[in-house]
């Protein structure tokens, strides 16, 4: 087809025009009966959000994606490129992507009214089928729709009501496109307004100048739920012009999750051949996401974008990297004490009510790191806290025990962030018990790389559950028996006191 160039050739190749919304109807449908995936890369929505856009799609409707943010909606509306045709024919030289055989611009018309079937054309590629603008406050329906040029009309000395002295703006240029407008509610309510007629009625209003427009334009639009009382609204009247309202949602399970940041998470391959991330590791990061959502220092409205987890995981390796760099390790394995580099991705990505800004960042980071801990740890090893009301009745035996037997007779760990690999392991190689639990209770044939992140992972797991005391060093963490660690913060305060009364 590419290589028809005139309108006399398109017409004996039996070409016919098709708006753009069955055109994305009728590949769609083609892409179902196919058994097709429609949307690549999108994990989590194949139940959910997928369908509806599919039965929109095939109801040919303007489609609103309301969610919170890092919810794949910019991502879901890109991907609706691939189902455009690959080439379409235009006029060759317009600026709105005219149709050779139903042109719309005066300046299309006029080239046909001259050159008739021998009107050159061109054809585009869906690629350049599609428009994005995200809404602020300071777009206008210039930058949008359009605006007369005086000095066009000056020069050629036309009426401002004449197409021909018109600049058109982002959404005329994008006729026989899909269009998106990200974040709706931040455009202000008069620029809404001036999309009414274009959704529906099909006509351009300028600077009070009325043009009969039809533009074929799949719209999608992007929105917040926060937006409607933070920043703005949408306004009613697009809002029902707008025929299919799309709600939008984070992972659901764990294992969606560890997809998207296996997916998105940009990771140097010399970076990957120098840190070994266990499963375990993989898992904490995703539970740090799932913690923060529920956690009640974070705003529920803003919700907590896929982006942390992404964010928390490049961190987290270059944590462990940097580590191996400064010792000279040709290679390292994550570990627990590892996330303190993870707590800038965290911070960076919630946001707080009022109680959390209080506590302030940083312990909330740490709040929300013990929580999915918790979590966590309880689906590898026996709840402590029924473990411990279970002990008078014999029900169950006290796995941990030994570990705090050995933590009870003074004996404290300090897990530095920076200790080379051998001192890493040498220290939780002295605790007593440490190794035995984790190879009788969960499997003898675990990997060594994994045992002592396990082995790092219990001592985090009793110190989340009140069976250790666990203190933050300046470069790591600092654990011992919590009686003790009791006893002698209470003396550290008895003696301050003390100090303060005789001075």
């Amino acid at each position: 087809m590419q290589s028809i160039t005139t309108i006399a050739q398109l017409k004996k190749s039996g070409y016919q025009p098709k708006s753009i919304k069955q055109e994305l109807r009728d590949n769609l449908i083609t892409s179902l009966k196919a058994g097709k995936k429609t949307f690549d890369g999108i994990i989590g929505y194949d139940t959910s959000v997928i369908p509806d856009v599919e039965r929109a799609i095939l109801s040919k409707h303007n489609i609103l994606l309301l969610g919170l943010r890092g919810q794949a909606k910019t991502r879901l509306a890109r991907q609706m490129v691939n189902l455009l045709d690959e080439y379409i024919p235009v006029v060759k030289g317009s600026e709105i992507l005219d149709d050779p055989l139903q042109p719309l611009s005066r300046f299309a018309k006029d080239l046909i009214e001259i050159n008739g079937d021998e009107t050159p054309i061109e054809w585009v590629h869906r690629s350049e089928r599609f428009g994005e603008k995200l809404a602020t406050p300071d777009v206008t329906v210039a930058d949008l729709i359009g605006d007369v040029d005086p000095i066009k009309a000056a020069t050629q000395k036309m009426n401002y009501s004449d197409e021909r002295v018109l600049h058109f703006g982002i959404i005329p240029r994008c006729n026989r496109s899909i269009f998106v407008i990200n974040e709706l509610p931040d455009l202000q309510a008069r620029i809404q307004v001036a999309l009414f007629n274009l959704l529906e009625e099909g006509d351009l209003q300028i600077r009070g100048f009325k043009l009969r427009f039809p533009l074929d334009i799949q719209f999608v639009f992007t929105a917040n739920p926060e937006d409607y009382t933070n920043r703005g609204s949408i306004v009613t009247p697009l809002k029902d012009r707008i025929e299919s309202q799309i709600l939008t949602h984070y992972p659901k399970t764990i294992e969606d999750s560890k997809a998207i940041t296996a997916q998105e998470a940009v990771l140097p391959e010399e970076q990957e051949k120098r840190v070994i991330i266990p499963e375990l590791i993989k898992d904490l990061v995703e539970h740090i996401a799932f913690a923060a959502r529920d956690s009640e220092f974070v705003d529920e409205k803003s919700g907590v974008s896929a982006r942390l987890t992404i964010a928390a995981m490049e961190n987290l390796v270059s944590t462990a990297e940097r580590r191996a760099l400064i010792n000279h390790e040709k290679q390292t394995v994550v570990r627990i004490s590892d996330f303190a580099g993870v707590f800038p991705a965290i911070t960076g990505k919630i946001e707080m009510v009022y109680e959390g800004e209080q506590e302030g960042p940083m312990r909330v980071a740490q709040n929300i790191l013990d929580k999915a801990i918790r979590n966590l740890f309880v689906q590898y090893f026996p709840n402590p806290t029924k473990v411990k009301k279970k002990k008078a009745q014999q029900e169950e035996k006290n796995i941990y025990n030994e570990v705090q037997k050995y933590f009870e007779q003074g004996n404290v760990v300090d897990l530095l962030t920076d200790a080379p690999d051998l001192d890493y392991r040498n220290a939780l190689s002295d605790i007593k018990g440490l190794k035995e639990l984790i190879l009788n209770y969960l499997s003898s044939n675990i990997d060594t790389s994994s045992l002592y992140t396990f082995m790092e992972f219990v001592l985090h797991g009793m110190a989340a559950y009140s069976l250790l005391s666990k203190s933050q060093l300046e470069q790591g963490n600092k654990f011992s028996d919590i009686t003790s660690a009791m006893f002698n913060y209470g003396e550290e305060e008895v003696d301050d006191d003390l100090k303060d009364l005789f001075n």
